[in-house]
């Protein structure tokens, strides 16, 4: 399900991340084998907008840098806090997670009304931008879920309109992001390798298999079906503990 969400809406870590924890995995260990189990299966979507990268500038890739920066701070700032200090985290994480998601379609239907354009070649901008991608990329490593929309509102007011294009320059970035944070995981023995595989596997297949049902379900329905997850959970969660 999560790799058929993330092919067509996003927010596949929000069911999970979730499910690692209600199977008895420590939410800690559950974020690290979740980071590493959705990453490949993102692979296919750079794949998917790689004509749109082509026609980037040079200076888009320069948030490569920052997001690769933030995301191994925001690994290690996960290793370091202690389990029960993010036990109490957690439904809170998934609650801003969430309500990043629900604002994903209006800031995407703002940004094709509005007319920024020139603001992307300023250096003034771009330096905010790299600044605003650190903290995105600290967060989304240190928890992940909800980067993409911010990454879309931050390239929005840079300049850019053509949904598309930002949408592979998110996924690129995103790749990076939780890319560090994989590996820094794997390097510090915090990944459950058995459940790690075992979703890794069901999301490359549900983002292969399973995006066509959820394009016939329609982007609407899919962002709908995260919502309810991701509000859901948060609230066990919190009975929970």
């Amino acid at each position: 399900m999560a790799g058929a969400i993330n092919s067509v809406a996003g927010g596949g870590t929000l069911l999970t991340f979730p499910a690692l924890i209600w199977v008895g995995m420590p939410s800690i260990a559950a974020n690290a084998t979740s980071t590493v189990a959705i990453w490949p299966g993102s692979l296919g979507g750079m794949w998917g907008y790689r004509s749109e990268l082509r026609g980037l500038t040079s200076r888009s890739y320069v948030l490569i840098i920052p997001s690769t920066i933030g995301g191994i701070i925001g690994a290690l700032l996960l290793r370091l806090t202690p389990t029960q200090t993010f036990d109490r985290l957690v439904p809170l994480l998934i609650l801003f997670a969430t309500c990043l998601f629900m604002l994903q379609e209006p800031v995407q239907r703002l940004i094709k009304r509005g007319s920024v354009d020139g603001h992307a070649g300023a250096t003034s901008w771009v330096i905010g931008a790299i600044i605003f991608q650190f903290f995105v990329a600290l967060y989304g490593g240190y928890f992940g879920a909800g980067i993409g929309i911010l990454m879309l509102a931050a390239l929005g007011i840079l300049g850019y309109t053509e949904i598309h294009q930002m949408n592979g320059l998110k996924i690129l970035l995103a790749l990076f992001i939780n890319g560090v944070a994989a590996l820094y995981f794997i390097s510090m023995g915090m990944v459950r390798w058995p459940e790690a595989i075992i979703m890794a596997v069901g999301a490359i297949a549900g983002g292969y298999g399973g995006a066509g049902v959820a394009r016939r379900l329609g982007d609407r329905t899919v962002r709908r079906i995260v919502v309810v997850v991701g509000l859901s959970m948060a609230l066990s969660l919190v009975f929970r503990q």
